[in-house]
């Protein structure tokens, strides 16, 4: 017996913020555009470091869209969750596209180490500058919403080590135009890609965990059990299961063991009311199903497990 069965895709986690990542993505292409320019006519792998990972985090934003879109589409029997999984799997991308760009960097980076060029450190620092004002300003369109998915996290996350890369090459230009110490720029290029590999990593960590139906963070499933247990009737409870089918939407089932008297059609839907409000008051869990087996069947079921 379920309750709660309306898995309707709806609008995601990132759906729900799809104007702030069309706003992020047109501020972060034409300051792209701008550093790309920057760095070929001055010469500098910072900048042009920047640059490219600025692109990643482009396509990274795209990639979201393209995700919240496709899983907005409706369920079907084949898809019964629809394609909400869909915002994940971007989430995966961007992570990999990082991990190549911080690659990429490093290097160019290692390839320059004794032969740095000229640069033009007027131009690397207005790009850079109005890399750095750009970021700031994506950073707080988007800081409202990175707590609610993947997506918007992983976009966040990339914005920020797009302005930490904008300071380092704003550093890197200060040295050179100071002290004509060109190995700086060089420098800040591994600087940037460093600073990719960590936000990588965690996003990477977090896909992984949804991929892998880990439970979502923060639900602990012994605290679960004992408030099943605690509702009026309810004998035992096992095959606890709980997950995560994309940012925003987790899911839950479990087969709890009651009394036999509570299967009245009367007492099984108050079970199953005080369930499911336990679930959605104290741990966000809107999409549940319960299967209620009486007491005397449970010598058919070892529920001495989750």
């Amino acid at each position: 017996m379920g309750h709660d069965h309306n898995h309707a895709p709806g609008l995601t986690a990132t759906g729900k913020h799809r104007r702030r990542l069309i706003a992020v993505l047109a501020i972060t292409l034409a300051v792209v555009l701008i550093q790309v320019a920057g760095a070929a006519l001055s010469g500098s792998l910072a900048l042009l470091a920047d640059a490219g990972h600025m692109l990643s985090d482009a396509a990274g934003v795209f990639i979201a869209l393209l995700a919240a879109w496709i899983a907005s589409r409706p369920a079907s029997d084949l898809r019964t969750y629809g394609y909400q999984r869909a915002e994940v799997l971007a989430a995966l991308a961007n992570a990999l596209i990082l991990v190549a760009i911080a690659v990429v960097i490093f290097t160019e980076a290692v390839r320059r180490i004794g032969a740095a060029p000229e640069v033009q450190t007027d131009i690397m620092l207005y790009a850079a500058v109005l890399g750095a004002a750009a970021n700031l300003v994506s950073l707080l369109i988007l800081r409202g919403a990175q707590k609610e998915s993947l997506n918007v996290r992983g976009a966040y996350l990339e914005v920020l080590g797009d302005l930490l890369g904008s300071m380092a090459v704003i550093a890197a230009a200060v040295i050179i135009m100071f002290t004509g110490f060109l190995a700086a720029d060089t420098i800040a290029s591994v600087v940037i890609a460093i600073m990719i590999l960590p936000r990588a990593w965690h996003l990477l960590r977090d896909v992984v965990d949804v991929l892998l139906e880990a439970a979502p963070k923060g639900v602990e499933v012994q605290m679960i059990r004992e408030h099943i247990l605690s509702v009026a009737g309810v004998v035992a409870v096992h095959d606890i299961h709980i997950w995560t089918i994309t940012s925003g939407v987790p899911v839950f089932s479990a087969h709890v063991v009651v009394e036999d008297d509570v299967l009245s059609a009367r007492g099984a839907d108050q079970v199953l009311d005080k369930l499911t409000t336990c679930l959605g008051s104290h741990f966000d869990t809107e999409h549940c199903t319960f299967q209620l087996e009486p007491a005397s069947h449970s010598e058919h079921e070892s529920y001495q497990h989750a």
